[in-house]
């Protein structure tokens, strides 16, 4: 095929308007090469929704945390909290630990 014939496409002409070329060129410089590109935009966008998502879970994780302080003012809730998890006696108090031989 001769650059003749190629001239004469329709779709060739549409592409070689010097409006078509400069509005490609233009729309490819914004999508990929700007510092504002497209890419840049969904990257930062990206982001922004992780940082929400870990905004989200860290409230929740504070609220959880005041419940429980909440309980602990009660000086019984602080006490089963201690042994629960520190696994703290009373000074007059002896622990006896009674592990169960698992056989299959």
């Amino acid at each position: 095929m001769k650059f003749k014939d190629l001239r004469k496409k329709p779709w060739f002409r549409f592409i070689s308007n010097k409006y078509v070329l400069i509005s490609l060129i233009f729309a490819g410089w914004m999508i990929f090469l700007d510092t504002n590109s497209w890419l840049i935009h969904h990257e930062l966008d990206q982001e922004i929704n992780d940082l929400q998502d870990n905004r989200n879970y860290y409230q929740d994780e504070i609220a959880k945390d005041k419940t429980v302080i909440q309980k602990l003012q009660d000086s019984v809730e602080l006490e089963k909290f201690a042994r629960q998890k520190y696994y703290m006696k009373r000074p007059d108090e002896d622990i006896y630990i009674i592990e169960y031989d698992t056989v299959n």
